[in-house]
Order: C-alpha cells, then structure tokens, then sequence
C-alpha cells in the first residue's frame, strides 16, 4: 500500500495521490513486473491493493494512457504497451517523404565511444562535466540516399555496457525498453546551418551548403533526459512535420 498520503514526509505532502499511483505503476512496467503485451489488474482491483478510491486510481490510468504506457481496450482489460512498437516509436520521428509517410530510414553506425561530458552536453543531458556519456555518430538513408547525419550523447551510467557492444538498436524507443527506462516529452529545436566539411561529405553536398539543423532532448517519464540528438539533414525529397493540438 501506499503510505497515508497525509503524513509529513515532503513527497507525499506536495504530490497528489493519483501521481503516486502513477509512478507505483510505472516502476511495475520499469521493473519488467509487467511485461509488454500483458493486461494489468482490473482498476478495482488495483484500487483495492493500493487502499484508494477507484476514481484516483483511474486517474492514474487515464495519466498513464495518455503518456503511451498504457492502452485500455474495450471488454477486454488494459494492456502494457510495447514501446519498441512502430506506432509508438514513431512519436519521435517528424520526418515525412513526399507521400507524406514518416521515413524508416537505414542507419549505419560509424562510430561509437565513452568520455567525459563536455559543456554542452552536460546542459542539455542535466549532467556534471566528470560524468561519462556514450557517443554515437550514425548516417540515416532512404533508399540508399543518405539524408542525416545523427550525432547522439547519452548518460553512459543510464545504458551501462552500451558502449562496448558491437550491435544494438539504433531506436532510443528499444534501448530504453532493454535498460528498464520509460519514455516521457521529447523537445526538439529546428535550425538552419551550413554543412561542415565532413557533414558534407557524408551527405553528399559542398561543405557551407545550407542543411536543417534538429536539436533534440528525449526525457524519460521522470523527465530526466536520457538521450541529445544533433541532427544535420539535407531533404531533396523530404520534409519536416510537426502536428500541433
């Protein structure tokens, strides 16, 4: 059961009941309790484990569908949500073809390695300069055209053993599913930049020639950031969509 949510301790005297039923859960999906595919006890039922009424305890399922973990089915139960799938993986990719279809691009990984935070890393990935992040540089094609090249930093302390692998998934949406993390927000800034000469090279333009610029934060549900994605992109042939309200 949850603690008294009237006791003194700071936590429990500022957060609502329904966010501690929600972070209770989560921890149950984080901690592989409840797997991918799998339905989840019935709301009265968790209201009663959990000692609520079953209106908080479905606000915290309604908080939890809302944010991709959960899916409620119709006389059926509520599910665990693979977030490996291609619907929800798909949330962090913005970029179209001209038959307006996300692109599924091809990745090639060129090269990968561990250090110590520099000073922009450690400001958009909320860490201390000392602290050690994984590097991942990688090429994007459609079709055998290259159109990205992806320069990601990640907490090495979130993805331990990450760095020495010789394969792994490129989708930050399948690591986070393999290191026991949950997905919240991301934010992603767009710019206009000029290709650097091994940006061009990669992508087959001069160096100076104009590219798209995506600067890009994936937090996890607790909003602490877990991945920063430099993206320098030429698009003969694609576009950039953002679906607002």
């Amino acid at each position: 059961m949850l603690n008294d949510p009237m006791t003194n301790s700071p936590r429990f005297s500022t957060r609502p009941l329904y966010l501690q039923l929600r972070d209770a859960l989560a921890e149950r999906i984080a901690q592989g309790e409840w797997k991918p595919g799998a339905a989840i006890p019935n709301e009265s039922d968790l209201a009663r484990e959990f000692g609520v009424s079953s209106g908080t305890m479905r606000k915290a399922l309604d908080l939890m569908e809302g944010e991709h973990l959960l899916t409620r089915r119709q006389g059926r139960g509520t599910f665990v949500n693979d977030q490996t799938s291609d619907e929800l993986s798909a949330r962090f990719n913005n970029i179209r073809g001209k038959d307006g279809q996300r692109v599924i691009a091809q990745v090639r990984i060129n090269e990968i390695s561990l250090g110590r935070a520099n000073d922009l890393e450690a400001s958009r990935l909320g860490l201390q300069v000392h602290e050690q992040v994984i590097r991942i540089r990688r090429l994007r094609l459609d079709k055998g055209r290259p159109f990205m090249v992806d320069e990601t930093s990640m907490p090495a302390a979130l993805f331990p053993g990450l760095a020495d692998k010789k394969a792994f998934s490129h989708r930050i949406t399948v690591l986070a599913q393999q290191y026991g993390l949950l997905l919240g927000q991301a934010e992603e800034r767009v710019s206009i930049g000029t290709a650097t000469p091994a940006v061009g090279e990669a992508l087959g333009l001069e160096a100076g020639a104009p590219i798209m610029v995506l600067d890009r934060v994936v937090r996890a549900l607790n909003g602490r950031p877990v991945e920063w994605r430099l993206g320098y992109c030429h698009f003969a042939d694609k576009y950039y969509m953002a679906e607002m309200g």
